[in-house]
C-alpha cells in the first residue's frame, strides 16, 4: 500500500521523529512498569499504593498517546513499541518508590535531550510542544520524591506501612 502524498509531507526531521518514537517507547515502558508496581502493591495488601501506581500507569499511557498524536498531526509515522523487560518482583515498597523516582528522572533527561536536539536542528514547533512535558516532569519528580519522604518520615515499623499506604494515594486524589 502506498503512503498518502499528504503523509509524505511533514516538517518533522527524521532525527526528531526517531527521538519522539523512542520517547513513545520509553513512556510505554514506564506505563507497564508502573502497572507492574501496582500489581505488586495489591498482592502485598497495599491497595492505596496499588491505586497510586495504577493511576501513574494511566498517566504515562496518556503521555505516550499525546506524543503519538503529535507525530500523526505533523504528518509523521508514530511507532507502537514492543514493551519488554518489565520488572515484576521488588524488595519492598521503598524499593518501588526509589525506582519510580529514578524512572521519572530518566524520562526528564530524555525530554531535555530531545528539546536540546530540536533547538540544534531549529525545530521550534516540536520544542514548543515539549515544554508541556518538561513542566509535567517537574511535577512527576516532585511527587515521586514526596512518596519517599512520606515513607522515610513515617517508617514501616509498628503499623507505619499501613499509614504510608494511606498517605501515598492522597497525592493522587489532590490532582
Amino acid at each position: 500500500m502506498n503512503t498518502s502524498v499528504i503523509r509524505l509531507k511533514t516538517s518533522l526531521q527524521d532525527s526528531v521523529l526517531e527521538l519522539l518514537n523512542e520517547q513513545i517507547a520509553m513512556e510505554a515502558h514506564s506505563s507497564s512498569t508502573y502497572l507492574s508496581m501496582a500489581g505488586w502493591c495489591y498482592a502485598q495488601g497495599l491497595n492505596g499504593s496499588g491505586d497510586y501506581f495504577k493511576k501513574q500507569s494511566g498517566e504515562e499511557r496518556e503521555h505516550m498517546l499525546k506524543l503519538f498524536d503529535f507525530i500523526t498531526d505533523a504528518g509523521g509515522l508514530p511507532v507502537s513499541p514492543d514493551v519488554t523487560k518489565i520488572e515484576r518482583s521488588f524488595e519492598g515498597l521503598r524499593d518501588i518508590l526509589v525506582k519510580a523516582l529514578e524512572q521519572e528522572i530518566a524520562i526528564t533527561h530524555s525530554f531535555n535531550r530531545i528539546s536540546d536536539h530540536c533547538h540544534k536542528v531549529k525545530d521550534y514547533q516540536t520544542a514548543r510542544f515539549l515544554h508541556w512535558y518538561l513542566d509535567e516532569q517537574l511535577e512527576e519528580e516532585q511527587q515521586a520524591r514526596r512518596c519517599i519522604e512520606i515513607y522515610d518520615l513515617i517508617g514501616a515499623e509498628e503499623g507505619g506501612l499501613y499509614r504510608i499506604d494511606k498517605e501515598i494515594i492522597k497525592l493522587k486524589t489532590k490532582e
